[in-house]
């Protein structure tokens, strides 16, 4: 099976009606001001979410993660995900109305320093999660000079995949499909020098098992390779809500790569300290992260 643009298929007639209703669901929010939509997005997530299959996989992931918080903490940071979760899904259509420019900007940036561009190149790669709106790190990037190149998981649906790399165009600079083919386009950006963003807080079951939030979670090698091989500093960044559809992007000092991509220990070490800054943003800011991801082999 190859890899194309769109996914490993071609569109079939359920995949037209389910992409058709998507579209229009698109449409109907870019109708509502952002603020409306992003309101609307929040006040569904905190209705329905509790009620669905995941929202029991993330009490587990929580209570295991933190288990020190009693029951009334667990229920606040839950409805806290789930707000989250809907506003985000409601301000994908309006990715194109967030801006770190302009007198009121929707997004601000701390730590600017570490993002900036020198002789037009940033050689850096990224990391970060699903927090709060993530979407909006690769636009702060892009409209810093330095659109990253960026590997996500392709819809099942064609036609709805077509409908997400709309939806996704003003966020980032290339948008590879995960699969072989893209790695081979992500190792030929990292050679040339161009900036490259990663969400590293999803399972992967090839990778290495590395502890996160105090249990061992298999962690995708890929960030610690590619700053060992090309001498890349590891740069945090992370999405935080301020509050409605606005956001603040902490851009964290860089993590120096120590040793060789050929030694696994230093592999597991750059991983460790990538999944231990990780893990403190999410402590600080458990409301905001993807407690719904079944990250660990028990979860």
């Amino acid at each position: 099976m190859t890899d194309t643009p769109y996914g490993s298929r071609k569109a079939r007639p359920l995949d037209y009606l389910t992409g058709g209703l998507a579209w229009a669901g698109v449409w109907l929010i870019r109708r509502l001001p952002v603020d409306w939509a992003s309101a609307l997005g929040g006040f569904l997530g905190r209705t329905f979410g509790p009620l669905t299959r995941p929202h029991r996989t993330a009490q587990a992931n929580l209570q295991a993660a933190l288990p020190d918080l009693d029951a009334a903490a667990r229920r606040r940071i839950l409805r806290g995900m789930w707000d989250n979760l809907g506003r985000t899904a409601f301000e994908y259509p309006h990715l194109d109305a967030f801006s770190i420019h302009g007198p009121d900007p929707r997004i601000t940036v701390a730590g600017l320093e570490h993002a900036t561009p020198r002789d037009g190149r940033l050689e850096v790669i990224y990391f970060s999660g699903h927090l709060g709106n993530w979407e909006v790190l690769g636009l702060t990037a892009s409209q810093l000079g330095t659109p990253p190149t960026v590997i996500y998981r392709a819809a099942n649906n064609p036609v709805a995949e077509r409908l997400l790399q709309k939806l996704r165009a003003p966020a980032a600079g290339r948008q590879l499909p995960k699969g072989a083919r893209s790695v081979r386009a992500l190792l030929q950006a990292a050679q040339s020098g161009e900036t490259i963003a990663l969400l590293v807080d999803q399972k992967m079951n090839d990778g290495m098992a590395v502890p996160f939030m105090g249990r061992p979670a298999m962690t995708a090698t890929m960030p610690a390779d590619f700053a060992l091989r090309f001498r890349r500093p590891l740069l945090p960044a992370f999405s935080e809500r301020l509050g409605g559809a606005r956001f603040r992007i902490t851009v964290l000092p860089p993590i120096p790569p120590q040793g060789s991509e050929r030694n696994r220990d230093d592999v597991a070490a750059l991983l460790a300290r990538m999944n231990d800054t990780l893990a403190d943003w999410i402590r600080a800011h458990p409301e905001q992260w993807f407690w719904v991801h079944r990250r660990w082999p028990d979860s």
